[in-house]
């Protein structure tokens, strides 16, 4: 086992190839954070960090603030330990990052302690599966009828196994009306998701349902359907059985062990800090509770979502970051697999390094088209 030597920060900044949001926010540029830690084997650990809705400073002063509040519990340190370790928050240890590096941090670390063992890492998580079922998610909130209907349209085509869409409109009406245009593209058979972000009440949630299905549109699982400390009506709506109620996306750690403990999900949204997934993995186990794998960085949850049995499926927004690596996660007939190489098997391309790296801050009017996003290609074997 080698200790971690030497980090490396790259800087990217690009337009979305569309807009992306939900009932609360939008935004349609790209501000992405690269991590490599490097072992004194010359092994190298990716992990990325993406900043939504604001912009992120020079590459110069990312890689200060790095050094000066993440890197000394990294240097001469054993990957495995860093992903291993259980820490013991006190008092003033008890703050976040000035930058959100904590999830690249877990990538890139549990990345070198896979390399370091020659595991794939879905392999040494515990994978006894080598795919997982993708369900297609829009982000779709801001796009115009014609654009939802083409991507969910295209998704449907591709063979994904699911499908979710944004709602908690205020006029409830263009919410049926989403749901009609989904129904339309994609036909009757297949699983179809809502996510309201916390728009609703309870009892708005329930109306909202109740109407849903009464027009002729069941819903396979409401995700955030209230605000995430709502325990009572995430409970309430449970109890109703409209639906499963899908909720944890944006609590820690310890907010989904309370999640659980008051019984008010069917379903643990979980994301992409490995670690942490992990943990909460375990504890969905024994409460018997559903695990779903909500975005992350390049599908790059795929590993811990092989490795969970509580996980039916991975979240796949469609977002155009795949300009970013060599090897993108092979996507074929709505099914995502693990690679085969060392770690999580994706690598920052050389061309990411030069071509696409933007060290300073650009305007927006500087930053020219949007990179493709080319899902024939990552639908190919």
């Amino acid at each position: 086992m080698s200790i971690i030597t030497e980090f490396r920060i790259y800087r990217f900044q690009f337009r979305r190839n569309r807009v992306i949001g939900d009932s609360q926010v939008r935004a349609d540029e790209a501000n992405v954070i690269a991590l490599e830690l490097v072992d004194e084997a010359g092994r190298v650990g990716l992990g990325f960090t993406q900043v939504l809705f604001q912009s992120i400073p020079d590459e110069a002063q990312i890689q200060l603030i790095f050094a000066e509040e993440a890197w000394p519990a990294l240097d001469g340190i054993e990957p495995g330990t860093v992903a291993l370790q259980v820490s013991r928050p006190r008092g003033g240890a008890i703050r976040r990052m000035t930058l959100p590096f904590e999830e690249a941090i877990q990538f890139a670390v549990w990345d070198l302690f896979a390399k370091s063992l020659g595991l794939p890492l879905w392999k040494l998580l515990g994978a006894k599966r080598e795919a997982v079922p993708l369900y297609a998610s829009g982000l779709d909130f801001h796009l115009s009828d014609h654009e939802f209907t083409e991507l969910f349209g295209r998704a449907s085509e591709l063979g994904y196994r699911g499908f979710k869409i944004k709602v908690g409109h205020p006029d409830l009406g263009r919410d049926l009306h989403r749901l009609d245009l989904l129904q339309r593209a994609i036909g009757r058979d297949r699983p179809v998701m809502i996510d309201a972000n916390e728009a609703w009440t309870a009892h708005e949630a329930i109306f909202a349902l109740k109407t849903f299905v009464n027009a002729g549109f069941p819903i396979y699982w409401a995700e955030d359907p209230v605000p995430r400390d709502d325990l009572d009506g995430l409970r309430l709506l449970r109890q109703s059985g409209l639906t499963r109620i899908n909720s944890g996306e944006y609590l820690n750690l310890s907010g989904k062990k309370r999640l659980l403990e008051a019984g008010a999900c069917d379903i643990l949204n979980v994301n992409g800090h490995v670690t942490d997934v992990m943990r909460a993995g375990w504890l969905a186990g024994e409460a018997n509770v559903e695990v779903a794998l909500g975005n992350t960085m390049l599908e790059s949850g795929v590993n811990t979502a092989l490795a969970l049995p509580g996980v039916r499926w991975l979240e796949h927004s469609f977002q155009n970051f795949e300009h970013l690596v060599e090897r993108p996660y092979v996507i074929r007939d709505g099914l995502i697999y693990g690679h085969d190489a060392p770690g999580h098997g994706l690598v920052l391309s050389a061309e990411a390094k030069t071509v696409h790296r933007r060290p300073q801050m650009l305007a927006r009017e500087s930053l020219g088209p949007a990179p493709i996003y080319s899902s024939d290609r990552i639908c190919m074997a």
